[in-house]
């Protein structure tokens, strides 16, 4: 992180306080730097994606984030051990943020760790909210389910980093494939008398197997799954265009800009990260909101505030959705040209 002197610090909220506000890079307060996504970065997760703000021409700075998801089975037997409830296997999502020493040469290993515990807490407690829990992700009702693993990877600091990791981390949820799965069900069923038959059966869409134990009628069954497609194939998400984004408001006494440098962030005593969803007629959700630094604001304030980043985030929002659905028809398109040349 960066070290700045007092005076370095009032020049700079001097530039930001003044009639024609002046920023280092001579952006607008409102302006972002060069924001550069691709998902389907790492082919080994079910989703992933990378994005870096203010990446230099030579392609290097910038902030750098890398995220990917890893899907995993969930069992209801597993419940106690875990400490899953009941409601939690019908799928979750679990996030967490570890930040690389490089990104952060002039903080010690427990600040680093300290640092990526908050932007974990942050992260997970909006995304594994309920209300965002994707539908698809039931495996076996009641007993087996998709467990999300969302791991975001902090490569680079060059500020404004939990609007980035948000990016990332949509991005990478966009991007997610869940496995088509079909429930198997196995009856042990015995009667005197019959021969054994080890067919499988299909009912309702259920595929069942009989197994003659010669004995009394059966008591057990177990239900299990099987997978109908490949692991690198399946469906998106549901309700994938409801993951929110972050925009952080930077705040000096009468001013607020977006997109902060890390010079810039040493130097505003308060910033407001909030987190909004929007549905697909445009409603905005607030998801959550953090106030960071050493100063406090009033109800008023706050509430104009949230106003003003209504407006930021649906403008990365659409921002974001252009994009990955740009994203979406280059890799169809990749694919398609891949199978042709088979």
């Amino acid at each position: 992180m960066a070290l700045l002197s007092k005076a370095e610090q009032s020049y700079i909220q001097q530039a930001l306080l003044a009639d024609s506000p002046q920023r280092i890079d001579g952006r607008d307060l409102t302006d972002y730097r060069n924001i550069a996504l691709e998902t389907g970065v790492a082919p080994l997760a079910n989703g992933s994606a990378r994005v870096n703000i203010g990446r230099q021409r030579d392609g290097g700075g910038g902030t750098e984030v890398v995220a990917a998801i890893k899907l995993e089975v969930e069992d209801a037997s597993d419940r106690d051990e875990d400490g899953v409830d009941e409601a939690e296997v019908e799928g979750r999502i679990i996030g967490a943020v570890s930040c690389s020493p490089a990104a952060y040469p002039h903080l010690s290993s427990n600040a680093v760790d300290d640092l990526q515990h908050d932007l974990t807490a942050v992260l997970h407690s909006v995304l594994a909210h309920p209300t965002l829990r994707p539908k698809n992700l039931t495996i076996v009702p009641g007993k087996k389910a998709w467990a999300v693993h969302l791991d975001v990877v902090v490569y680079s600091d060059a500020g404004n980093v939990c609007d980035a990791i948000f990016m990332a981390a949509r991005a990478a949820l966009w991007d997610t494939k869940v496995p088509k799965t079909r429930s198997v069900e196995y009856r042990a069923l015995g009667r005197k008398g019959d021969r054994e038959d080890d067919a499988m059966e299909v009912d309702d869409g259920v595929q069942k197997s009989g197994l003659d134990t010669r004995t009394k009628r059966s008591v057990s069954t177990k239900a299990d799954f099987e997978l109908t497609d490949y692991w690198d194939e399946g469906e998106s998400l549901d309700g994938r265009e409801a993951w929110p984004v972050c925009v952080t408001l930077n705040i000096l006494p009468s001013v607020h800009f977006l997109d902060a440098t890390l010079k810039e962030e040493i130097s505003v005593p308060l910033r407001l990260h909030a987190m909004f969803s929007f549905s697909a007629g445009g409603k905005a959700s607030l998801r959550s909101s953090r106030l960071i630094g050493m100063q406090t604001t009033d109800m008023k304030t706050m509430n104009s505030l949230l106003q003003e980043g209504q407006k930021y985030a649906q403008n990365i929002w659409n921002a974001l959705e252009s994009k990955l659905v740009a994203e979406d028809t280059r890799r169809n398109h990749e694919a398609r040209e891949r199978f042709q040349n088979r």
